[in-house]
């Protein structure tokens, strides 16, 4: 009988051991929790990239798709300070040719005149970037000043004739969050591809931004 109560009472957890135990956890606790929340954090600002990344990635592909103009403008959010995008269509018509003064384009609510589908052709694409991180956390830059827009011909190559156009999209940590999310930025070719690039790499690394 003693041999089996004293089997029986090893089985459990004494105090100082459920005490030891809790310390243990504080302990990894402490240690994972900072360690989450920078990775979190460094996943949304890639998640911001990537954001940005598609509507370039879309505007290019609807305007050879459709063999038609397209084009993507930027808004600031009035919820994060990040930017909105919206990409629309434009079909040529003569004597309204599609760019940034002339042009019957696409909006949200109505495809674009001159769209050989009419009324039911595509309209215009709109991203609300609300889920993204705020400025306090990170903020986003575009380069040149002052330009808000891409326009694409029906070849899918930026537009060279509209000016100033959006060449890159930079995205910076605040010094808060410095240690913990990369600078990244998005830059757009000549040919219309985007690029996920880090900008304060030199020119000879692979993961440097194109001139």
């Amino acid at each position: 009988m003693f041999v089996q109560l004293s089997r029986g009472r090893s089985t459990g957890f004494t105090l100082i051991e459920m005490m030891v135990a809790i310390v243990v956890m504080g302990v990894l606790m402490a240690i994972a929790i900072p360690n989450m929340s920078a990775w979190l954090m460094a996943t949304r600002a890639r998640s911001a990239a990537e954001f940005y990344k598609e509507g370039f990635t879309l505007a290019r592909r609807l305007a050879v798709s459709h063999n038609s103009a397209s084009r993507i403008t930027f808004t600031v959010n009035p919820t994060t300070g990040q930017m909105d995008w919206q990409v629309d269509l434009c079909f040529p018509i003569p004597g309204s040719p599609c760019n940034n003064l002339n042009g019957s384009w696409s909006t949200v609510d109505a495809a674009a005149g001159g769209d050989p589908q009419g009324a039911a052709g595509d309209r215009s694409v709109f991203r609300a970037a609300s889920a993204l991180s705020t400025t306090d956390v990170l903020t986003p830059t575009i380069a040149p000043q002052g330009a808000n827009a891409i326009y694409y011909t029906a070849l899918g190559w930026v537009d060279p004739t509209i000016q100033p156009r959006v060449a890159q999209l930079r995205l910076d940590p605040s010094t808060a969050f410095a240690h913990d999310v990369p600078v990244s930025a998005v830059t757009v070719s000549l040919a219309g591809m985007p690029t996920q690039c880090d900008p304060t790499r030199d020119a000879g690394d692979s993961r440097a931004c194109p001139p």
